[in-house]
């Protein structure tokens, strides 16, 4: 039998599996794993962890207990307990403002917010339907909809545009084709967070070219020195846009897999009408213990302030070094253009410069080479506690300062 044969185009075909391309996150690994083995008893820093350092809130995770033992649990959850949904709709009036959702309609529950952004695409996309998608960030709606057979064009964010889409810069053609528009804010990785006036933009052009904005708020109450900001709070952003939310990076409830979809009642309908022939739901113990802590603004608070005071230091540290580093808008990320060299070497992109610092000084970073070359940091390192993080960042500057960094 030849499998080979069997496999779908849309993952390669009869191609699959047979490239020698590595997936950069492969790379890191391979990259840390050699280095753990040529320098062994050092320690690795890894600043490019994209997950929470922390346990989930103690009220949550007690919650999470009771529940399990419930037997009223055990059961499939389908499109979500109705509890949940009410806890999302406070959750959504006490951080963003935003009042009047109906929980039985305007939201539903997903089981993390990548799953929620495959869906979307199944919901809209035809052959030959545009997405528009921002690079560089996180690219499952993207790959769902080629899969589909949709075409994606990329909007670069850059450093000239603040890190936010030049919507005069998107063909006119292209635009009237489109269907939806995933744009991700706070950003990951760029750590930009959206103002008032870059929604209300972006609600104008959607309403403009009748299109569906996708707004992964997947970081959405990680901000620093101003309010989190819903796109559904501004005028015209319940007709235009779907957000989804995350208990991931704001409840430091990764492993969890947790979120919803919130807007407009016909989306979320569709939505579920795909969701229910995908999944049986997210276990009701999970969704009963977030109700017991995601409308707490005080447990948010306190993650956002473990996560500013890290890139504070961080932003100190980096500078200190040569990069040229400042707080973010929001999320728990510094991304920083790359160096140029260290030493005698030279980097032609970002991931030569990861790679470097990888193998050659234990410091782990993510390269991204979409839109110019630059490092992602994460405030999201491992430490033994608030006391040890001047250590690890310590050791950080040392060992930047060891490796001669140019730019």
């Amino acid at each position: 039998m030849d499998l080979q044969k069997l496999f779908a185009e849309r993952i390669g075909g009869a191609a699959f599996g047979l490239s020698n391309e590595i997936y950069k996150f492969e790379k890191i690994k391979r990259a840390k794993a050699a280095a753990c083995q040529a320098y062994p008893g050092v320690e690795l820093l890894d600043f490019g962890v994209g997950e929470p350092d922390r346990l989930a809130p103690t009220t949550i995770r007690r919650a999470l207990k009771k529940a399990v033992d419930d037997p009223a649990n055990r059961g499939y959850a389908d499109n979500g307990i109705r509890e949940f949904k009410v806890a999302a709709v406070r959750y959504m009036q006490e951080f963003f403002g935003v009042t009047g959702l109906d929980p039985d309609t305007e939201i539903n529950h997903s089981i993390g917010s990548k799953p929620a952004l495959a869906m979307m695409p199944l919901c809209f996309i035809n052959p030959g339907d545009v997405a528009l998608v921002t690079v560089p960030g996180y690219p499952v709606l993207a790959t769902h909809t080629r899969y589909l057979g949709g075409e994606v064009v990329k909007v670069p964010l850059t450093p000239q545009n603040g890190f936010f889409p030049d919507l005069n810069a998107i063909d006119a053609e292209t635009a009237r084709r489109a269907k939806l528009f995933y744009v991700n804010y706070p950003n990951n990785p760029t750590g930009a967070a959206a103002t008032e006036e870059i929604f209300d933009r972006l609600i104008a052009f959607a309403r403009q070219y009748n299109i569906l904005i996708v707004q992964d708020a997947a970081y959405a109450t990680l901000v620093y020195g101003r309010k989190p900001l819903s796109i559904l709070s501004r005028p015209g952003g319940m007709d235009a846009a779907v957000e989804l939310h995350s208990m991931s990076k704001s409840f430091n409830m990764t492993g969890w897999r947790l979120g919803f979809v919130a807007g407009s009642a016909r989306v979320v309908q569709a939505y579920a009408e795909v969701k229910d022939n995908m999944d049986s739901g997210q276990f009701k113990a999970i969704q009963l213990a977030a109700c017991a802590g995601i409308a707490e603004k005080a447990l948010a608070d306190r993650i956002v302030r473990h996560y500013q005071r890290r890139l504070r230091k961080m932003v100190k540290c980096l500078c200190a070094v040569g990069f040229n580093a400042h707080m973010p808008g929001g999320t728990f990320y510094l991304y920083l253009p790359a160096p140029k060299g260290a030493g005698a070497a030279s980097f032609a992109k970002a991931e030569d410069a990861s790679q470097h610092l990888i193998r050659e000084h234990l410091i782990s970073t993510v390269p991204w080479d979409d839109g110019g070359a630059f490092l992602r940091f994460s405030a999201t390192f491992e430490s033994a506690g608030d006391q040890d993080d001047d250590r690890v960042i310590g050791e950080l500057k040392l060992r930047l300062e060891k490796a001669r960094l140019r730019f």
